[in-house]
């Protein structure tokens, strides 16, 4: 089979395109044929060796697919052969990655694609949805009746919490850097949208909230908590989930007097208990209309070096010339 690998980490250039045996489903394991797979920043993090794991070698990469099972293992019972699936949590932790013609997925990380949901929307939706989800369902308990506000609205995570927040019924405040990203953050649903270019985040936050909100996503790597905790209310929490090197300056006074709280998460340490909690409103909403993938460029399989130099570029060096995630088909 056809797959992108690497035998050593280091830069892009040092992902291969070629011909890997095919895996065979083992215990609890099913084989899928893969449709769609898409590329996220935690992806660059493991082929760069920022973050570093434990790999097979040699180390497909990729943690997001969708696909059609082709065979399931001995122990595997909750899907059958010609069942289309999608999910995350590959290429990382020992598990083999996901951009290949074939993956063997512990049916545990495996979710039912739902009917007239297509595999390039459930590849781009499905670790950004899943770390939404946590973030606000089950990190932050977010209520109906609260306000969110999220930084980097249009971008991969950053889409996926506006839709999520809808969903449950809050209002979503978003901010963006561009005239471009405006129109998709409205087009997502998010009731006030921001550009942090042209106006000012937390003079926008103070008019649209009576003390400030309950909930701040923080996308970026390198947060600053005197802004976030200036816009939060009584009570408010700060969701963190990037920027593992990062040392910000804390304002605690202003963070202890207001009773605010700060959270962090990893979302592929989320037990798969919790993640298939997640997959499972995941693919309600999916079905439902309330939840759309936001693609931002298409590449073949075999472009993958050119798909992790972009997504490379905008994560770490902030190109800004990626609106959406990244999906490629084999």
């Amino acid at each position: 089979m056809k797959a992108a690998y690497f035998t050593e980490t280091g830069p892009p250039a040092n992902i291969r395109f070629g011909d890997l045996p095919a895996p065979v489903p083992r215990r609890n394991e099913i084989l899928l044929r893969v449709g769609a797979v898409s590329a996220n920043p935690i992806d660059t993090y493991i082929r760069s060796g920022m973050i570093s794991m434990n790999l097979p070698r040699p180390s497909v990469v990729g943690c997001d697919f969708a696909g059609t099972v082709e065979a399931v293992g001995p122990d595997a019972a909750k899907f059958q052969p010609g069942d289309r699936v999608w999910g995350s949590n590959q290429g990382m932790l020992g598990r083999q990655g996901s951009f290949a013609e074939f993956i063997a997925v512990e049916e545990a990380f495996a979710y039912p694609t739902p009917a007239g949901v297509s595999d390039e929307e459930a590849a781009a939706i499905a670790l950004v949805a899943i770390t939404a989800h946590l973030g606000l369902c089950q990190r932050a308990g977010l209520g109906p009746a609260e306000t969110v506000f999220v930084s980097g609205g249009a971008g991969g995570v950053g889409s996926m919490v506006v839709q999520i927040a809808k969903a449950k019924g809050a209002k979503v405040i978003a901010s963006v850097g561009s005239e471009e990203r405006e129109q998709i953050c409205r087009q997502l649903g998010a009731d006030i949208v921001v550009n942090r270019r042209r106006d000012d985040v937390l003079s926008a936050i103070r008019e649209n909230t009576e003390s400030g909100v309950d909930l701040y996503w923080e996308t970026a790597r390198r947060p600053d908590f005197e802004k976030s905790i200036a816009a939060l209310g009584k009570n408010g929490r700060i969701i963190v989930m990037a920027g593992r090197d990062a040392r910000s300056v804390f304002p605690v006074g202003p963070f202890y007097t207001k009773g605010c709280s700060l959270l962090g998460f990893v979302m592929f340490d989320a037990p798969p208990e919790e993640q298939q909690q997640c997959a499972r409103d995941i693919c309600r909403w999916l079905e439902g209309g309330k939840l759309k993938a936001n693609v931002g460029k298409r590449f073949h399989l075999s472009e993958t070096t050119a798909a992790h130099q972009l997504q490379e570029e905008n994560t770490l060096h902030g190109v800004g010339n990626l609106h959406g995630k990244i999906v490629l088909a084999p």
